[in-house]
């Protein structure tokens, strides 16, 4: 008997244990949380769904808030990480700055002290940027460079906009790819976003990967 329970005990610790899913943090304002939307049209669980159904094991998990600005991301940021503990981090914040008529200036700082938090002890980054197609020129100038300077000074991947995958539609196209209020993407709209987010992903989660 005692020989049984031995050959049992060392058949198992030869099997290895199983690998816990990839964590990836979708750090954002309301275009992550999945605002008016019903929870399994949001943008994470759309994601989730694309990645698995390439075979990969990760959990995506909601760190959305609707009205969330930079300022308040820079805020959040540490207890995010704290919770979910995540092995790499989607920042996407800007989209209510730029509706309140914030400074490009500003915003930039902001998003610097949270690349700089989810980045400590280099976690890989994803960066997703945001425009408009309704503001003038210099103004959209301004905002455009935010993105690739930061991604480049934090060593980020770049998404420049969420919503360029609805712009690239013919004529005014992407109106239809919107909730009534105009301004958040539709379950149709978010699938559209997902198709072009998710091998941005897909690298992200082979930079993660690298570093087990």
């Amino acid at each position: 008997m005692m020989l049984r329970t031995l050959v049992l005990i060392l058949a198992l610790a030869a099997v290895p244990a199983a690998a816990t899913p990839l964590r990836i943090l979708a750090f954002g304002d309301s275009l992550t949380e999945g605002y008016g939307l019903p929870r399994k049209d949001g943008l994470v669980p759309q994601l989730q769904d694309w990645l698995r159904a390439r075979g990969h094991d990760v959990l995506v998990l909601n760190g959305g808030l609707s009205g969330d600005t930079t300022a308040g991301g820079r805020v959040r940021i540490g207890y995010s990480l704290a919770r979910h503990k995540p092995d790499a981090v989607i920042v996407e914040l800007g989209g209510n700055d730029l509706l309140m008529g914030f400074a490009p200036q500003m915003v930039e700082g902001n998003l610097d002290s949270i690349l700089g938090q989810a980045g400590r002890g280099g976690r890989p980054l994803l960066l997703v940027g945001i425009a408009s197609p309704d503001h003038d020129d210099p103004l959209r100038r301004d905002w455009a460079g935010i993105w690739p300077r930061m991604a480049t000074q934090h060593d980020a991947l770049l998404m420049e906009n969420l919503y360029q995958p609805l712009f690239d539609l013919p004529g005014d196209g992407y109106k239809a790819m919107l909730q009534p209020d105009g301004l958040h993407a539709s379950a149709k709209g978010v699938g559209l976003i997902v198709q072009s987010l998710g091998p941005k992903v897909e690298a992200l989660i082979e930079k993660a990967e690298a570093r087990r």
